[in-house]
């Protein structure tokens, strides 16, 4: 039987997923695992179930999200401020 490590279950690759950090050979990021989980409220048996992963791989995503909290809520703010500016320099064009 062989352990799989912490860094065997997420992989940083540029180029993937935009190089966030993911689940190894998937591209589900440690931000998806970490909103099913903490804000849409999914356990980690239902995001293993849903989008076949294991629940080393969950667990390992949650425990990196733990232990990489302010750079991850940091580039989630970032990407909220760039949709933000983004919606209001390009109104839609159907808008009545």
């Amino acid at each position: 039987m062989s352990t799989r490590t912490l860094d065997e279950h997420i992989a940083i690759t540029p180029g993937v997923a935009g190089g966030k950090p993911r689940i190894a050979g998937r591209r589900i990021t440690v931000q998806d695992i970490m909103v099913w989980h903490d804000l849409m409220g999914l356990s980690a048996e239902e995001i293993a179930s849903n989008y076949d992963l294991t629940l080393s791989d969950v667990h390992a995503a949650l425990a990196y999200y733990h232990d990489h909290r302010p750079d991850i809520d940091q580039a989630m703010r970032d990407e909220e401020a760039f949709v933000e500016a983004f919606r209001k320099s390009c109104p839609p064009k159907n808008r009545r």
